[in-house]
């Protein structure tokens, strides 16, 4: 059984899987090209694709008898990979939910924190010099404890941040999902979207990429929210229309935005570079070290069973 692992993996992960496989680990930190996917389809067994690894129709319906009968995906979206034609050429899917739910929580609080006080723009201040001193007046934010948040998507990454905002500091949760959820917290299920942002002062965007949720916050969306609201995006950049959001950041149509995804990343516009009142990560959200290794493992995990002709742990 030949696997291939997409890119570079954390040490224990690695280690583990040349025990256990005869794996081929690409060494390159880029998404595999389209060559590079279909020699991956025709040569391998099992392949872990990671984010930006772009297994197209196109790509499966250029490997008409693929080898490949398992992509073990490293990571819980899968926007990337289309499982319907995956699904049609003979291959299954799997993911790595439940590892990435607090990192990536703990990404979005980061973001809102940094943007509402303004700490990248202060950071930058100190660190040019010119910074002469406190003074009652200096770089005045939003506060951020009692303040009311708007949840788009209350899964499980939706809930821990929401958990975080509402016992941590104390604010007024209201939230967006397919279906009411039961949560341990007072939380207010506004279904419409363009009611929920008029109602909170921070939006935080927390549902899977894809055709269904492209482009979910658009003018009309971006629109509805208050002039001191800000936007905050850890699910997936297409999930914004990204034209739009720089016109409503430059007209201050809305007061900021923390961004640690982007539409066509990992092209970031200069424009949102340019904007003191934009936080902008590059894709942090379970970038630790437990969390990655924890994510390989079920991969991993994923490939075992498949091997052994088991029940697939985690299927989309």
């Amino acid at each position: 059984m030949k696997l291939l692992i997409a890119r570079p993996m954390t040490a224990a992960v690695e280690a583990r899987a040349r025990a256990e496989f005869d794996v081929e680990i690409r060494s390159s930190t880029l998404p595999m090209s389209p060559d590079e996917m279909r020699r991956a389809l025709a040569e391998f067994d099992v392949v872990v694709p990671t984010l930006g690894d772009q297994f197209s129709a196109t790509i499966f319906s250029e490997v008409p008898q693929p080898r490949c009968k398992l992509l073990a995906n490293f990571g819980v979206g899968y926007n990337h990979i289309d499982v319907a034609a995956a699904q049609t050429a003979g291959i299954q899917v799997t993911n790595t939910p439940g590892a990435v739910t607090d990192a990536t929580a703990d990404i979005a609080i980061t973001l809102l924190l940094s943007t509402a006080r303004r700490a990248g723009e202060g950071e930058r201040l100190v660190r040019s010099g010119k910074w002469q001193g406190w003074h009652p007046t200096q770089m005045l934010g939003h506060h951020v404890t009692g303040k009311r948040v708007g949840i788009v998507g209350m899964g499980r990454i939706g809930q821990a941040i929401a958990w975080r905002c509402h016992f941590g500091f104390g604010m007024d949760v209201a939230y967006q999902s397919r279906s009411p959820k039961e949560v341990e917290f007072p939380a207010e299920n506004i279904p419409d979207l363009k009611e929920l942002a008029a109602a909170v002062d921070f939006l935080v965007l927390a549902v899977p990429g894809g055709a269904q949720t492209r482009h979910l916050i658009n003018a009309p969306v971006l629109e509805a929210m208050k002039p001191s609201g800000i936007l905050i995006n850890i699910a997936r950049g297409e999930v914004v229309d990204e034209s739009s959001l720089i016109a409503a950041l430059q007209s201050g149509q809305i007061a900021g935005a923390g961004l640690d995804v982007y539409e066509f990343e990992p092209t970031v516009p200069q424009a949102l570079r340019d904007m003191e009142n934009v936080t902008i990560l590059p894709h942090l959200g379970t970038a630790t070290e437990e969390v990655r290794t924890d994510m390989g493992h079920i991969a991993l995990d994923n490939v075992t069973a498949f091997v052994a002709g088991r029940p697939l742990p985690n299927p989309v």
